[in-house]
C-alpha cells in the first residue's frame, strides 16, 4: 500500500491529541486529588483537632446560661397578716444580641401594643448598664392579658423578643406601713457602680433593691441567693427547653411587732392632720406601731415612679415622703417634766415636800429678765412636784433647772436616750439635740447662759427630739429606767431577734412611784390634770404628760394669739404616755403639727392604747375616743397655753 504524506501528517497528529488528553486527564486527575485532599484535612481539622472549640461556640449560640432570680422574702406582721407580697407579673423584653436594629425592632412592637415614651427611654437608659450576654432588656412591665395574646399570635414576627414571667414586690395597705416598711425599687446605674463583684453575682436576674425602711436593712436576708439554668434556643432566640436547672434560694421573712390593726387606728386617729404616733411594747421594745401622716403609696416605687408623680409627692408642703417619726425633730415642749423632776428628786434637789411660790413669772437673782408661766397669774403658791407635773406648772421647773445646773440635766436625759440615735432598725434616723455647755460651745462658738438651762427645763431652746425617742422615753420611765432599744423586727426567717438592753437608770422605786403618780394625775386628777378631759373616760389607769411647743417666738409683753397667726406658724401639740398605770403594757407618743391643743394629741394616745389594751372595743370607732379628740381642746384650754418668754425658739426640723 503506498502512504500519501498527508495520511501519515493525519496520523501523527492523532498521536499527539491522544498523549495531550491522557496528561490532561492525569493532571484533573491529580488536581481532583489535591482538592479531596485538602478538603479532608479541612474536615480533619474540624472535627477531630478543632471539635471541642466549635462545639463550644456552637452550643453558647444555641444553649445559653440565665440567672434565675429568688422569690424576695415576705413580711409579715405580729399576727401573721402579710404586709409584702410577690404579686405575678409579666414583662416584655429584649436580648440585644440577637437584635440588628433595637430602634426599627421598637417601632415594630408599637404597631401591635402601646410603648409610651418613658417605656422607650428607660429601656435605653437600662442597656447602658453592665449586663451579661444574652440578658434580657425588660421595654414594658406589667402586660395586659390582651398584651400577652398579640404578642404571643405575632411572636414569629419579633426576633429577640421575650415575654417573661417575673414576681414583682406589692404592698397590700402600703400608705399605712410605707414609712416602717419601705419600698423596693429599679436598681439605679449609682447603685449598680458601687457593687461588687459578688454583689453583681447576687443581683443576678434581679432588677429591684430596697430602697427605704426594712426593705433597704434587711436587703441581704430578703434577697436570697439566686440560681441559674442552662435553656436551648432556637435561631430567634425563643426558648426551647430547660436543660438544667439549679434552684434558687428564697430570701428570709420578716416577722414584726407591728400590728397592722394598731397601726390603721393610730393613722386614721390622725384624721389625716400632720403629725407622728409611735407605740412600743413595754417588756419587749418592740415598736407596735409607727405612723407618719400624711403618707403615700409605695406600689408606684416598685416599677418606677413618673416624673409627674415624684414631683408632687417631693413639692408638696405635706412633705409625705418624710418619716417624720425618726427624721422631724421638735421641741420636746412640757413632756420632758417628769424626767426631770427624776433629776430633781435623785440629786436631792427637790423631795415630795419642796414648794415654789408661782406668781405667773420666775427671775433669776440679779437678771432683770422675766421668765413667764403659761398660765396667766401663774398656780400660787405650795406648788409641789407632783402638781407642777399634773398642772404643768413652768415656774416650777425653772427653779428646778437653776438649781440643778445644766449638766446633771444633760446627764440624766442621755440616759433616757435624748440626743442620741435609739437604733431601730430602719436607716435615717436622727439623733436630735439633748444640749450641754460643751455642745454649745462646739457648735454655736457661745458660752452656756442661765436662761439656757432655764428654757431646757421645758423642752424649749436648743432642745430637739423626735417621736421615736419621747416614745422610748417614756417606755423607759414605765420600766423604771431600763431604756431597751425599739425594735420592728422580732424574727428573721424563724429566729427571734435579740432585746437588748442599752441603759438601766438606778434609782430608788419610791422617786419612779412618785413621778408615775404625778403623771397619773395628768389624766386623771378632775378638772386640774391637763389632760383630765381624755382620762375621765379611760376605762384604765393612764400615766402622761401633755406638752405644747412653740413654732414662733413670743415678744416679753406679747401674748399668743392664735387666730392671728398662719396655721404653720402655730403650736405642735404632744402627748407622751403608758397604760396601763399599775402595770404598763405600752408606751405612746404624739406630736400633732400645729395642733395647738396637747388634749387633742392625748386623745390620740388614747385611741391607739384603747386598741392595745380593749381588743373587744374598735377604738377607731370608739364614741368616747371621738369625743376626747373632737372636745379635748375646749376642756385642756389650760395645757395649750403652756409658752415661755424669750426662748431662743429652733422649729420642727423637717
Amino acid at each position: 500500500m503506498n502512504w500519501q504524506k498527508s495520511d501519515l501528517h493525519t496520523f501523527t497528529d492523532a498521536r499527539k491529541q491522544t498523549r495531550s488528553f491522557v496528561s490532561r486527564v492525569i493532571f484533573a486527575i491529580l488536581i481532583v486529588f489535591i482538592l479531596m485532599g485538602v478538603i479532608i484535612g479541612r474536615f480533619y481539622t474540624l472535627q477531630i483537632e478543632q471539635f471541642d472549640d466549635f462545639i463550644t461556640q456552637s452550643d453558647e449560640n444555641r444553649i445559653q446560661v440565665r440567672p434565675v432570680a429568688p422569690n424576695r422574702g415576705l413580711i409579715f406582721d405580729a399576727d401573721n397578716t402579710i404586709l409584702a407580697l410577690n404579686a405575678p407579673s409579666f414583662t416584655l423584653s429584649i436580648i440585644p444580641e440577637r437584635v440588628k436594629d433595637n430602634d426599627a425592632l421598637i417601632a415594630q412592637l408599637q404597631q401591635y401594643i402601646e410603648l409610651k415614651p418613658h417605656h422607650i427611654e428607660r429601656f435605653k437608659r437600662n442597656l447602658k448598664l453592665p449586663r451579661k450576654p444574652y440578658q434580657s432588656t425588660p421595654l414594658k412591665l406589667h402586660l395586659s392579658e390582651q398584651e400577652i395574646a398579640i404578642l404571643a399570635v405575632n411572636e414569629y414576627r419579633f426576633t429577640g423578643v421575650e415575654v417573661e414571667a417575673t414576681l414583682k414586690r406589692e404592698y397590700p395597705d402600703g400608705k399605712y406601713f410605707v414609712h416602717a416598711l419601705g419600698y423596693v425599687g429599679r436598681i439605679n446605674l449609682r447603685e449598680l457602680n458601687g457593687f461588687t463583684q459578688e454583689q453583681v453575682e447576687q443581683y443576678g436576674g434581679t432588677n429591684s433593691i430596697g430602697k427605704t425602711g426594712l426593705e433597704r436593712s434587711y436587703e441581704a436576708q430578703l434577697l436570697g441567693e439566686p440560681g441559674s439554668e442552662h435553656i436551648e434556643t432556637n435561631a430567634r432566640g425563643r426558648v426551647l427547653k430547660v436543660l438544667t436547672r439549679v434552684a434558687p434560694a428564697p430570701g428570709k421573712d420578716l416577722r414584726l411587732f407591728l400590728d397592722s390593726h394598731l397601726q390603721r387606728v393610730a393613722q386614721d386617729a390622725l384624721k389625716g392632720r400632720r403629725g407622728a404616733v409611735v407605740a412600743i411594747d413595754i417588756e419587749t421594745g418592740g415598736v407596735q406601731a409607727i405612723v407618719s401622716n400624711p403618707s403615700y403609696d409605695p406600689n408606684l416605687f416598685v416599677t418606677g415612679i413618673s416624673y409627674k408623680n415624684y414631683n408632687a409627692l417631693r413639692d408638696s408642703w405635706e412633705k409625705p415622703l418624710f418619716n417624720r417619726t425618726i427624721q422631724a425633730q421638735y421641741p420636746a415642749g412640757s413632756t420632758l417634766k417628769p424626767m426631770l423632776g427624776l433629776v430633781g428628786l435623785s440629786e436631792g434637789i427637790v423631795t415630795k415636800k419642796t414648794t415654789v411660790y408661782d406668781p405667773g413669772f420666775f427671775q433669776v437673782p440679779g437678771d432683770e429678765r422675766l421668765y413667764r408661766e403659761w398660765k396667766k397669774g401663774g398656780h400660787g403658791s405650795g406648788v409641789n412636784l407632783r402638781k407642777a407635773i399634773v398642772e404643768s406648772c413652768d415656774i416650777y421647773f425653772y427653779d428646778l433647772a437653776f438649781k440643778a445646773g445644766a449638766k446633771k440635766m444633760h446627764d440624766v436625759g442621755e440616759f433616757f436616750g435624748l440626743g442620741l440615735k435609739t437604733g431601730l432598725d430602719i436607716p435615717s434616723e436622727r439623733s436630735g439635740i439633748w444640749p450641754s455647755p460643751a455642745w454649745k460651745k462646739q457648735r454655736k462658738g457661745r458660752p452656756w447662759f442661765t436662761g439656757d438651762s432655764i428654757n431646757m427645763s421645758i423642752g424649749q431652746g436648743y432642745v430637739l427630739v423626735t417621736p421615736l425617742q419621747l416614745a422610748v422615753m417614756t417606755a423607759t420611765m414605765a420600766n423604771k429606767g431600763e431604756l431597751i432599744q425599739p425594735r420592728l423586727v422580732s424574727h428573721i426567717g424563724d429566729v427571734p431577734t435579740v432585746k437588748k438592753i442599752l441603759n438601766t437608770i438606778e434609782l430608788p422605786d419610791k422617786y419612779w412611784e412618785h413621778v408615775h403618780e404625778a403623771m397619773e394625775g395628768v389624766l386623771h386628777d378632775a378638772y386640774s390634770g391637763t389632760a383630765w378631759s381624755v382620762g375621765r373616760k379611760a376605762k384604765y389607769r393612764i400615766a402622761g404628760k401633755t406638752g405644747t411647743a412653740q413654732v414662733v417666738g413670743i415678744a416679753q409683753d406679747g401674748e399668743y394669739e392664735s387666730e392671728k397667726l398662719s396655721e404653720r406658724n402655730r403650736d405642735h401639740a404632744l402627748f407622751v404616755g403608758f397604760a396601763p398605770a399599775d402595770d404598763p403594757k405600752i408606751a405612746v407618743a404624739v406630736i400633732l403639727e400645729n395642733g395647738e391643743s396637747s388634749g387633742k394629741a392625748a386623745a390620740v394616745a388614747k385611741t391607739v392604747m384603747d386598741a392595745r389594751l380593749l381588743p373587744s372595743v374598735d377604738a377607731s370607732t370608739d364614741r368616747n375616743s371621738n369625743s376626747n379628740i373632737n372636745n379635748a381642746s375646749a376642756i385642756t384650754a389650760n395645757s395649750s397655753s403652756e409658752k415661755v418668754l424669750n426662748t431662743p425658739h429652733r422649729h420642727a426640723h423637717l
